[in-house]
């Protein structure tokens, strides 16, 4: 069995929350799920119309009752949907997909925990061919509503591959011939990103960086060219920032 199996790669678990036009379109257009009930405001009637064919359940509230149940428009757009989760594949079946390309990356965030910055992130990697992130089950939040909403459609292509052990994850990537690229702003030089064909990046939470336990798995630390402004304490990047660098760079090379 494999090392980094997630149960939900086995079998469909669990029904899922997402709310926001963008993530609830992507959500229904994706054929591997299932999905349970969509639930709409009256302001907001003509979103049902497109997916009734998907739907066996379409909820129609007044709008104060779904603002009761739900939260206000700004929040959800007044499009909520309840769906059951998808298989995903494990760290071991996503080299294995990956294989099959001429260029692969993948990224990996070590405690990184906003989910607004995960979401973003996803984005990026949907914008620019990376088609996972590798969290630590400890210390990543799992895919809840507000990661679907910052993601915006981007959680229905990206996987999102939680490993018990990230040290162990990027040993398993390196013996697949990976090369493993830490970033690290509080690096001296700058570094040019000249990336292999089989690339894994690394962040780490902002603040405190990549732990150093994970830095020594790393093949290569590096820094993303930029000019520090020192007078006002300016020297570091947003890791949703860092990370869509670092992917426009490999995606252009």
């Amino acid at each position: 069995m494999s090392k980094f199996r997630n149960n939900k790669s086995i079998k469909n678990q669990g029904i899922h929350t997402i709310f926001g036009q963008h993530s609830v379109k992507a959500a229904l257009q994706n054929d591997k799920r299932k999905h349970i009930e969509l639930i709409i405001s009256k302001n907001q009637i003509h979103f049902s119309k497109k997916y009734e064919s998907k739907m066996q359940k379409i909820t129609i509230l007044p709008q104060n009752e779904f603002t009761r149940r739900f939260g206000n428009d700004n929040t959800t757009q007044g499009v909520v949907l309840k769906t059951k989760d998808f298989a995903r594949p494990d760290l071991e079946e996503f080299v294995k997909i990956e294989a099959k390309k001429s260029k692969s990356v993948i990224l990996i965030l070590d405690q990184v925990t906003d989910p607004q910055n995960i979401g973003s992130i996803m984005r990026s990697c949907a914008l620019f061919d990376c088609g996972g992130i590798i969290v630590g089950k400890d210390n990543s939040p799992e895919l809840t509503s507000s990661l679907y909403k910052s993601a915006s459609g981007a959680a229905e292509i990206v996987n999102y591959i939680r490993v018990t052990n990230i040290r162990r994850a990027i040993s398993f990537l390196k013996k697949n011939n990976y090369w493993i690229y830490g970033f690290d702003s509080s690096k001296n030089n700058n570094s040019k990103l000249n990336f292999s064909q089989k690339s894994g990046l690394v962040f780490g939470s902002e603040g405190k960086g990549i732990r150093e336990l994970v830095k020594k798995e790393c093949d290569e630390i590096i820094q993303i060219n930029m000019k520090s402004n020192l007078k006002f304490e300016i020297d570091s990047l947003n890791v949703s920032n860092a990370t869509s660098i670092a992917l426009h760079q490999f995606y252009s090379t």
